[in-house]
């Protein structure tokens, strides 16, 4: 094998683009709900040679010989996980959360059978039941909705609704939902209408981790989730169970029913990023994350903004524009705050009456900043600055003077000044 050589010098267009999103990342503001600033210890443990390995099966049964390291890495990251869980069973192969919901899915329902999750317009996610994702194609998918008024749940309109539909699977959980989710709840809904209960925690598995959210625990037959987010690991997903009855259907249900061979690199990753949610530091990381989000919604009403529900119970807010903005649509302010370096998702809002592509609102999250240092004093700071690039849209001069503050304030909390590659 050829002498190693550093990516500058091998691939330099390669290396260029990563500088550059090293760049862009290290010098805006990410307040993509859903990102989050992996540590260099997680990312540094996706680069190695597990890379090589292919390993279809479960740890010490798998198709392929030469397993007993990777065997060795995956238990290790089942353990922790089910730790922090407080849970018996997990499968750490999922290339990510939409392929732990597909397994999942696979596992407890037939092709065409009844399936009810939050609507995706209302703060779902497309694996919920979506008419253009595998959850609404191959099984009859139901929505509920949040209730206009208050914006939050209504438990017992979901129950109403289950009793009506009668689901095989109820889906718990959301991509945009600001509030606490009672796993309780759905779990009487659940055992109501004899469905399993299934919860996607992806976005607020970090908070649950800390005891700062309900656990879905013992409530859930099954959770899901992403192991970035709030997780601040790897890209990937994660099941969960406690079960054992379930444990043949929902391992199959990954391999060989949606997934071949395993990321064995990235579950040693995993593993790593696992470690680093058993800390107190943590913890403290999780807390910091509530107190940033609290400091800006509260600006934010603040200064004009209407907030979906009121406010957060935990990394997300949503910014409802048709008050303060109602000219002014959410793919517009995303757009605006691009410009200024400043990065949010238009998103839908309860009762949305623009497309999709459009919206009339704005989703914003702490965790990425939070891993960066700032704290509650910056959270204001930077509700004035999306109220200023909101209230100037199209003004490219305007936003380049604010480019610079951006700039500035996002300078003097440096993000991987170790980097090199």
């Amino acid at each position: 094998m050829k002498p190693w050589q550093p990516l500058k010098e091998y691939d330099p267009e390669i290396y260029s683009c990563i500088e550059q999103e090293l760049t862009r990342q290290s010098e805006g503001l990410e307040l993509i709900a859903s990102e989050n600033f992996a540590s260099p210890e997680v990312i540094s443990s996706m680069g190695n040679i597990m890379n090589n390995k292919y390993a279809e099966g479960r740890p010490n049964k798998r198709y392929y010989g030469g397993c007993e390291f990777v065997d060795k890495a995956e238990n290790i990251a089942i353990e922790r996980v089910c730790k922090l869980f407080n849970c018996g069973y997990a499968n750490v192969q999922p290339h990510s959360g939409a392929q732990a919901n597909a397994a999942v899915l696979l596992a407890l329902a037939k092709p065409g059978s009844k399936i009810l999750g939050l609507d995706l317009s209302n703060g779902g996610h497309l694996t919920h039941g979506s008419p253009v994702n595998f959850s609404g194609i191959y099984y009859e998918a139901h929505s509920y909705d949040l209730c206009l008024k208050t914006e939050r749940l209504d438990y017992d309109a979901i129950l109403k609704q289950a009793l009506e539909v009668k689901p095989s699977v109820i889906i718990a959980g959301a991509s945009a939902y600001p509030r606490a989710v009672d796993f309780s709840k759905f779990r009487e809904i659940a055992d109501a209408v004899g469905a399993y209960l299934v919860s996607d925690v992806s976005h607020i598995a970090g908070l649950i981790i800390a005891g700062l959210h309900q656990s879905p625990f013992p409530h859930s037959h099954v959770v899901t989730s992403t192991t970035h987010k709030t997780f601040r690991g790897p890209r990937g997903g994660v099941i969960l169970w406690s079960d054992k009855k379930l444990s043949a259907s929902l391992n199959k249900g990954v391999f060989p029913g949606t997934q071949g061979g395993p990321l064995e690199h990235i579950i040693a990753s995993k593993a790593v990023a696992f470690k680093e949610a058993s800390t107190e530091e943590f913890r403290t990381y999780q807390k910091n994350i509530l107190d940033n989000t609290a400091a800006l919604g509260e600006e934010l009403r603040n200064l004009g903004f209407k907030l979906v529900s009121g406010g957060s119970d935990n990394h997300l807010l949503l910014i409802d524009l048709t008050k303060s903005h109602p000219e002014t649509t959410g793919k517009e302010a995303e757009n605006a705050l691009e410009a200024a370096s400043i990065t949010v998702n238009k998103n839908t809002i309860p009762g949305e009456k623009r497309s999709p592509f459009v919206t009339s609102g704005i989703r914003v999250g702490s965790p990425a900043l939070t891993s960066r240092g700032m704290g509650v004093e910056e959270m204001k700071k930077i509700a004035s600055f999306i109220k200023e690039a909101i209230d100037y849209p199209g003004n490219e001069s305007h936003l380049l003077k604010l480019k610079e503050k951006v700039k500035a304030l996002a300078l003097a909390f440096p993000l991987y000044p170790d980097w090199t590659a």
